[in-house]
């Protein structure tokens, strides 16, 4: 529950991002669309303002060096004559020389063409647009054709100075090829989507990337947080079974003890009746079987604050082993010493005793049949501690027992009060150490203490 309530604000967070990345390249897309009409505006706008200049260059050099030299030479102007359409095509070929224009062609005020660039089209009459009325009129008027600009413009006769009269004597039609222009814009257009697409695509990735580090971030910190909530639960659970464990234990104690004491009684005054004295001695066992099972009850109730001193672990464990001798014999079991060192550690050398001796008599119990079992001793790689390892070639233990082994009264043997374990761990980590099994069925079992 804490894990999602931890989690689902982050959720929120994620979605607002992912959103806001979404709406800002949605607005990259619209300005680029946007740049691009506006450019394609601007250039319509100079394309006409270019071809007003060409229009008035046109107007000033075919007035002033064909119409007027014509009309006095000849007295009229016709094109159709080769002299004069050739010095025409001369003068608008000479003034277009450095103007970017595809065709210009000049009408007549009735609409058919008197000169035109492309020779073909001399002397015919076209379907004429709107914008050539308003030419007629004296207006400049354009139109744009599948990427052509054609711009309509009056051909004036001129006074004096080069100024222009409201005389119309024809029309030019001026194009202007604007596809490379268009090109320019689109090949930019698709560059800033591209652009667009691979920058918010990083930032996506990005974004993404650090989401989801984020988010495995949040969920490992609510799972520690929920294994903490957990460990702080079985505390509390195991301070209040301890403390009535040890208040039963104690109330146990003290009747256990008159009773082992009128079996002794009763095995002591009636050694002639063998039947009795078999009682009293079952009656006797089975009193120190239970009285060993309250002083485990009660050494997990009240652990034993440890009483650090110069300790070291090899005669420890030389001492145990040596008490356990007869047992290793009695079960075929072959002990292996290997000692890389002999540290000295500060410890308490009674408590890992009882630590290291519950670990031993494990797995004297697990190889009833016989088997090897090999104590080391190492310093950590680190140098931080002392490393003791013991393994067993017994039967090994399933992943689930292996799960459950340090759980207080959690046990396998039909005889035990399953806290053996559970107080090991509890010595080591009261020396601040560190206790691990492994396990694997049919290949033995290992257990690790480490002690700084």
């Amino acid at each position: 529950m804490h894990s999602r309530q931890s989690v689902r604000p982050f959720k929120l967070v994620k979605y607002f991002s992912y959103s806001s990345f979404f709406l800002i390249l949605l607005s990259s897309l619209t300005l680029s669309f946007i740049v691009s009409k506006g450019a394609k505006s601007l250039i319509l706008q100079k394309s006409e303002e270019y071809a007003l200049l060409v229009a008035k260059n046109l107007n000033h050099q075919v007035f002033l060096q064909f119409t007027l030299p014509t009309v006095a030479v000849f007295g009229r102007i016709r094109l159709r004559e080769r002299v004069q359409f050739e010095r025409l095509d001369r003068i608008v070929r000479n003034t277009l020389h450095g103007f970017d224009i595809e065709q210009v062609n000049i009408y007549d005020v009735e609409g058919t063409i008197a000169y035109s660039t492309d020779k073909e089209l001399v002397g015919k009459k076209i379907s004429l647009p709107p914008e050539f009325q308003m030419a007629k009129k004296g207006k400049l008027a354009s139109r744009l054709e599948k990427n052509k600009l054609k711009t309509y413009a009056p051909f004036r006769a001129e006074k004096a100075l080069a100024q222009e009269t409201t005389l119309v004597l024809g029309i030019f039609e001026i194009t202007q090829d604007l596809s490379k222009d268009y090109k320019i814009i689109k090949n930019f257009h698709t560059t800033v989507i591209a652009s667009s697409i691979f920058i918010m695509g990083l930032l996506f990735l990005g974004l993404t990337l650090i989401a989801k580090r984020a988010e495995r971030i949040i969920e490992a910190r609510a799972e520690e947080r929920r294994k903490l909530e957990d460990k702080l639960r079985k505390t509390e659970h195991l301070a209040n079974l301890g403390e009535m464990v040890a208040a039963v234990s104690h109330e146990i104690k003290n009747p256990l003890g008159v009773i082992s004491s009128t079996a002794e009684l009763l095995q002591n005054r009636k050694k002639g009746d063998d039947t009795q004295a078999q009682l009293a001695q079952i009656i006797l066992e089975e009193a120190k079987r239970l009285n060993q099972t309250l002083s485990e009850f009660l050494e997990f109730a009240r652990p034993e604050i440890p009483k650090f001193a110069p300790c070291a672990i090899t005669e420890v464990l030389d001492k145990i082993l040596s008490f356990l001798s007869p047992d290793f014999q009695s079960h075929r079991i072959e002990v292996i010493k290997e000692y890389r060192d002999n540290p000295v550690i500060e410890a308490d050398a009674h408590l890992l005793h009882r630590a290291f001796l519950n670990i031993i008599m494990n797995a004297i119990q697990a190889m009833p049949s016989g088997g090897q079992l090999k104590v080391t001793v190492d310093i950590d790689p680190d140098n931080k501690g002392v490393v003791i390892v013991f393994s067993d070639t017994g039967p090994g233990m399933q992943e689930e027992i292996l799960e459950n082994i340090f759980t207080p009264f959690f046990t396998t043997k039909e005889k035990g009060s399953g806290l053996g374990l559970s107080i090991v761990k509890r010595i080591i980590e009261n020396h601040e150490g560190r206790v691990k099994i492994e396990s694997k069925i049919g290949e033995g079992t290992r257990v690790i203490v480490f002690l700084p």
